[in-house]
């Protein structure tokens, strides 16, 4: 997963030309895909990265639950606090759900920053 925060459209433009030469020459498959998240600012990443979301993101990661409630009893936590924190995750494309199961089918997240001082 790749996630870049503050890109410029030249930059989006210039990523998305390479991922289709990539995939002309079999580089880039459903078999071998690659994942891009973007974000207007660090801001923005900050408020929906929060300390509690990375720690359900992990959880998931190791352990797909079943549903969200399995989640919040997994985690201790109260289950409409962990409702919302899904509901930014998934919204923001950092975390799956297929029906009520929910996954992280990734290992690590490269972050990329572009911050205009």
């Amino acid at each position: 997963m790749h996630i870049h925060l503050g890109d410029t459209l030249g930059t989006i433009g210039r990523r998305f030309a390479d991922a289709w030469h990539r995939a002309e020459q079999g580089d880039l498959t459903p078999d071998a895909p690659e994942r891009h998240i973007g974000f207007a600012s660090f801001e923005l990443f900050a408020h929906i990265m929060t300390p509690r979301r990375l720690e359900l993101l992990r959880h998931v990661h190791r352990d797909p639950p079943r549903s969200v409630r399995a989640l919040s009893i997994a985690l201790g936590r109260d289950y409409r606090r962990v409702h919302e924190d899904v509901e930014a995750l998934v919204n923001a494309g950092l975390l799956d759900r297929t029906g009520t199961a929910l996954r992280a089918d990734y290992d690590c997240v490269r972050l990329e920053t572009r911050i205009d001082l």
